[in-house]
């Protein structure tokens, strides 16, 4: 019986001191990544492009079916911050009081390549989280092509001479 209560004793000792480590290493893991948030804080990783990428062409003809597939695919996933015309002003970007560009407009993307469009997309930049393998590289570029698409149909119409 003594030895029962003894073992016991010994027992609950140790699952108590082991409950403590466990409560130890739990705090310790707890307090890595808020360290490393702070120093992720304060030395932002700079976004590079690998200059290989954004030299890369768009393999695929921006179409009609392209560019249908693109705002299929941008309708699902980039509409709720870009908006759904591209300005900019989709309701989640709203909410998180982000600044974003207007594609509407010629000038937004004139010095941004498609491989580099691309890589943003797959990727992700900044609070926009990536495509990653959800979408094949061919669905991609039809977002790029749609993209590119919606500064062509924003541009003012040739103003037309009446005879009079």
């Amino acid at each position: 019986m003594r030895k029962t209560i003894a073992i016991l004793s010994i027992l609950a000792l140790f699952g108590i001191s082991g409950g403590a480590q466990q409560t130890d290493k739990t705090a310790q893991q707890a307090a890595k990544p808020a360290a490393q948030a702070g120093k992720a804080a304060s030395t932002p990783v700079p976004f590079v492009i690998p200059p290989e990428v954004a030299k890369e062409p768009n393999p695929v003809k921006p179409t009609a079916a392209s560019i249908a597939e693109g705002k299929q695919m941008y309708g699902y996933d980039c509409a709720m911050c870009h908006g759904a015309n591209g300005n900019g002003k989709g309701d989640l970007a709203a909410d998180m009081k982000l600044t974003l560009k207007d594609f509407r407009d010629a000038a937004t993307l004139k010095d941004m390549t498609d491989g580099e469009m691309f890589y943003i997309i797959q990727k992700g930049k900044g609070d926009m989280p990536s495509e990653g393998d959800r979408q094949k590289p061919d669905g991609i570029w039809n977002m790029v092509n749609y993209i590119r698409s919606l500064s062509k149909k924003a541009q003012p119409a040739a103003k037309v001479k009446l005879a009079g």
